[in-house]
């Protein structure tokens, strides 16, 4: 199955075009290879998706054509969400050590 239909089907991305704009700006990879929107699925393969902050890696456990709302979320099960660091946290501590 097509890596962008997938994200589809499974909800983790609402709309294949989405999913395919997604995967245009590099912010998808299968084990740990970045993955166009035509790359095959195949189960037991881990994706690492970037949604802004936030970055998600997930196994896939079932391929199907169409699915439910319910049975999507059975389609993969999500190994980790972290926060994506790289921008420092804004305080005004040093701006109180300067006055």
């Amino acid at each position: 199955m097509r890596l962008d239909k997938f994200l589809k089907v499974s909800r983790l991305i609402k709309r294949r075009t989405l999913a395919k704009e997604v995967c245009d700006q590099g912010r998808i990879s299968i084990n740990g290879r970045p993955a166009k929107a035509s790359t095959s699925v195949t189960v037991g393969d881990v994706l690492t998706v970037t949604f802004g902050q936030k970055i998600v890696e997930a196994r896939v456990e079932v391929l199907q054509e169409s699915a439910k709302k319910d049975l999507a979320a059975q389609m993969y099960t999500i190994l980790s969400e972290t926060k994506r660091s790289g921008e420092p946290d804004l305080d005004d501590d040093d701006e109180e050590d300067e006055a």
